[in-house]
């Protein structure tokens, strides 16, 4: 099928490399003049034959909320906009009903899978109509990650793929996951500050090496604080201060509102917030989470202060 893709950064240039590879066309369209197949939402529109689905791939946002309304006076009647950005889910039912009047449908697609998804696959949490949801199914069968199958090669469902229910469901559903993930990258760092503080613990990166295999603590992020260690075994290229997106603060909000308790996570936001006050190993760690996974920017540490007395 066809797919009109509005952003091509790190992550949607990378999901249109993926899809293409499964065999749809994909008409994209970016800012930047180098990466688009064409020079305006207008043209790419054209370029789509009916009914059409545009993926939206730019910042959160003013950015999301603004190219979804200019959509909306450009696209058909029968033709779906999906979200798949980092949008909070509160505006998801906000642009379903704004496009719903031109009787054009709405899918949020919350994404997981950083800068890997091209190679890996991308996790999908969808929110939407059944209708509009399978008018995209292709692109979302060509984006997640291969079934995992059983002893017997039997394909087990549901894996990387879910239509987690109506408008903004699939956002919400990509917010919690990001609120786990904090308080996961949280854990790991504070681990390793601990091994860090004492004599007794001669190789650090080895003893993090070794948990990646038969463990109940192992997963790809440990893998991917394995790679930052190697890359740079005492974290001294990068500062403790960590960034966050948004989502865990929506998280803990959103626990709040409903009194479900969230130490864990709370606590790993908050962390996130000293992170920008003082320097910290266990935000280090973070920060090179954050970095290996998603491809997120580092606070790189200057020179002379990356020097230590002999």
């Amino acid at each position: 099928m066809q797919l009109g893709l509005i952003g091509l950064g790190k992550m949607g240039g990378n999901m249109a490399e993926r899809i293409r590879h499964a065999g749809h066309e994909v008409v994209g369209y970016d800012r930047n003049p180098g990466k688009r197949d064409v020079d305006s939402l207008e043209a790419l529109v054209q370029a789509l034959q009916s009914p059409r689905v545009v993926w939206v791939m730019v910042p959160a946002g003013d950015p999301t909320r603004t190219t979804i309304h200019e959509l909306g006076e450009l696209l058909e009647a029968g033709d779906v906009v999906v979200d798949g950005g980092n949008s909070k889910f509160t505006d998801d039912k906000l642009h379903a009903d704004e496009l719903a009047e031109k009787g054009i449908g709405y899918v949020d697609a919350g994404v997981s899978g950083g800068v890997w998804g091209l190679e890996n696959g991308y996790a999908l949490m969808v929110g939407g109509t059944k209708e509009d949801v399978a008018k995209v199914q292709p692109i979302f069968d060509a984006l997640k990650p291969p079934a995992p199958t059983d002893e017997s090669g039997q394909e087990l469902p549901g894996a990387g793929f879910v239509h987690a229910g109506p408008a903004g469901a699939g956002h919400f559903a990509k917010m919690v996951h990001n609120g786990i993930e904090y308080a996961l990258m949280q854990a790991y760092g504070e681990g390793y500050e601990l091994l860090t503080a004492v004599d007794l613990v001669e190789d650090v990166p080895g003893v993090i090496a070794s948990w990646t295999q038969g463990t109940v603590i192992r997963s790809w992020l440990l893998d991917l604080l394995v790679r930052a260690l190697h890359e740079d075994p005492d974290l001294e290229q990068i500062t403790g201060y960590a960034d966050d997106s948004g989502e865990g603060r929506w998280t803990v909000e959103q626990a709040i509102y409903h009194a479900v308790p969230m130490p864990a996570i709370s606590a790993s936001l908050f962390a996130r917030f000293a992170s920008r006050q003082d320097d910290s190993p266990t935000m280090k760690a973070v920060a090179a989470l954050r970095n290996q996974f998603g491809g997120h920017a580092v606070h790189a540490v200057r020179t002379e202060e990356a020097e230590r007395p002999a």
